[in-house]
């Protein structure tokens, strides 16, 4: 008798272990990981900052020609608590946004902002739709950025107080996108994100990402 409540004992135990185990796999908890993206960066700058940039030349702008479009990317480590909440944080750089401008008196102003970087620490909210495969996510952080930039100027324009500044600001950041996981360690996720950055100077001004990124889980 003895003999049969071990072996059902042991039978118990076994089952109650394979669930267990069938249950970390299905939901897991507590997992690191970590990823990097590369992708489109857009950013457009206005009448306020060419003025900023042209303070003490004696010109003023009359129009804004922006080259809007560069590439950004981004590495970064994060704590998935369960599957629904998760804590990121990471490095990026949003790349070299120009524009041109033209002044009156007659003369023109050829602007980059260039190395554009920071580290950001997010929220991450994901909503599972089909279990271990596919996700919908949305994250909400604050992010320490520096701007540097250089400004080269003709005619009017030429005497430019301060060509080549820089500045940091501490702001937020946000951003939605989805996920699709091959395996339950290799995803692939497809974020559009907003950074509100210091244009260089003295304003402050969005630039919008939209990358692709591959990430590991351990």
């Amino acid at each position: 008798m003895r003999h049969i409540e071990k072996i059902l004992l042991s039978a118990v135990l076994c089952v109650t272990a394979t669930s267990a185990l069938a249950a970390a796999v299905t939901e897991p908890t507590g997992t690191w990981y970590l990823g990097a993206g590369i992708g489109q960066t857009r950013g457009n700058v206005d009448n306020s900052t060419v003025s900023s940039v042209l303070a003490g030349s004696g010109a003023t702008s009359a129009g804004v020609t922006n080259n809007s479009n560069t590439v950004g990317g981004k590495a970064f480590v994060g704590y998935q608590f369960n599957r629904f909440v998760a804590v990121e944080g990471g490095f990026f750089r949003l790349g070299n946004l120009s524009f041109d401008a033209a002044t009156v008196p007659a003369g023109t102003v050829h602007g980059t902002m260039h190395d554009t970087m920071g580290w950001n620490l997010d929220v991450v909210g994901t909503a599972p739709i089909v279990p271990n495969k596919f996700l919908l996510l949305a994250r909400l952080g604050i992010q320490t950025s520096k701007t540097s930039d250089l400004f080269v100027g003709t005619g009017a324009a030429t005497a430019l107080t301060n060509p080549a500044p820089s500045r940091n600001l501490i702001s937020y950041k946000y951003g939605v996108g989805a996920e699709f996981d091959f395996t339950r360690n290799v995803g692939l996720r497809g974020e559009f994100e907003r950074y509100r950055v210091s244009d260089g100077i003295s304003g402050k001004m969005n630039i919008n990402t939209f990358t692709a990124s591959v990430l590991y889980r351990f």
